[in-house]
Parts: structure tokens; sequence; C-alpha cells
């Protein structure tokens, strides 16, 4: 977390949290979302400020119940999730050998892979098991040219590098959020908590 942002909170404690207002897309996009997408359950606009976006990616984490959130300052805006709270991209490097980089452009060295019911590839984090980031689709023909999968496709292998091989291992996409304990939309769980 940023030093300023520390001192924003030690300054302003009691600052309401922000809800609703940025998603992170399944493209590993910061979307702000104002009330008219909201309304109408759209994505927002891309954020493309890239200060604002390295401002967002060291200041992204998550709160004891799961929920992921970027500190803003003194404020909490918690992050609609169109998947997964990570999102990474798979690259060739010049010696061939692969690699997956997360949405703030993080190496993200993976323990397992996964395809959920839907076609989808995760990978949860060799340094965190809970930590779980789904392929950018842009990058599953280079995943498939580098996987052997079953016949029904639910299964298989993903040949990560020399001598190293992921099983992938089946899930339902509709699990994957309780399995990894992350929470897709801290807006609908706000609702819900205030209609109680």
């Amino acid at each position: 977390m940023d030093e300023i942002v520390k001192q924003a909170l030690a300054k302003w404690p009691n600052v309401p949290h922000c809800t609703g207002w940025l998603l992170l897309d399944r493209r590993g996009a910061w979307r702000m979302r104002d009330e008219a997408a909201q309304a109408r359950g759209a994505s927002g606009e891309p954020i493309r400020h890239e200060a604002l976006l390295g401002f967002i990616n060291r200041n992204y984490e998550c709160d004891a119940r799961g929920q992921w959130f970027f500190q803003n300052g003194p404020q909490r805006v918690y992050v609609e999730l169109a998947y997964t709270p990570w999102i990474v991209r798979l690259t060739v490097a010049a010696d061939g050998a692969l690699a997956l980089t997360d949405q703030a452009g993080e190496t993200f060295e993976p323990a397992a892979a996964l395809i959920d019911d839907e076609g989808g590839i995760l990978f949860t984090d060799a340094s965190n098991p809970s930590r779980v980031a789904v392929l950018h689709d842009h990058d599953l023909d280079l995943f498939s040219e580098r996987a052997t999968l079953s016949d029904d496709g639910q299964c298989g292998q993903f040949h990560w590098r020399d001598g190293v091989t992921l099983r992938l291992q089946p899930v339902r996409r509709a699990e994957v959020p309780a399995r990894f304990g992350f929470v897709a939309s801290p807006a609908h769980e706000a609702s819900r908590d205030d209609a109680q």
C-alpha cells in the first residue's frame, strides 16, 4: 500500500466504503461504473490513465470476507469482479519458456491449473494457493498449443515448462468464488446485508 494511502487512512479512519463503482473485467481492465452503468448492469468505461492504473494496482487488496477493494486514500472502493480477482496473460519468452503475468504486471507462478465448465482456464499461485486467476481469452490459442485435453475437454494436462506439467482439474464456474474464498460482487453483498 502506498505511504500516502496509509497517511490518509490514519487521518480519516471513518470514511464510508464505496461499492459498485469499480469493476475488474474478464480481460484484466479496470472499469469505472457510473450510476447509469450500474443501473443497466453494464461494465462501465475502461480506465486508461496509466498513473491511476498503477495506483489502483498497488493498492488492491482483499478484506477478511474475501471482498477485493482498491484503497483510494481513506476510502475503500470495493471491486466488482467479472470472474476472478486476478487475470493473467500467457506469453512466450525469446528462449521459448512460458510466462504468466497478472493485470498488475507481476509474475504469476502457477501451482495448479483448472478448466471450468465454460472452457475458461484458471491457475492458482504457487506462493498463495487461494490466489486464483483466469487466463485472458486472447491467450487460449497459445494455451491449447501446450495443452493436451481429454475427449470431453473436462481434464487434461498443461505442459508449463520443460519437465513441469500441470494436471488440468475440472471446476464449475459457479463454484469458483466459494472454492477460492472471494466475493464476486461486494455491491450485491452490501445490498443483501442492508436487507437483513
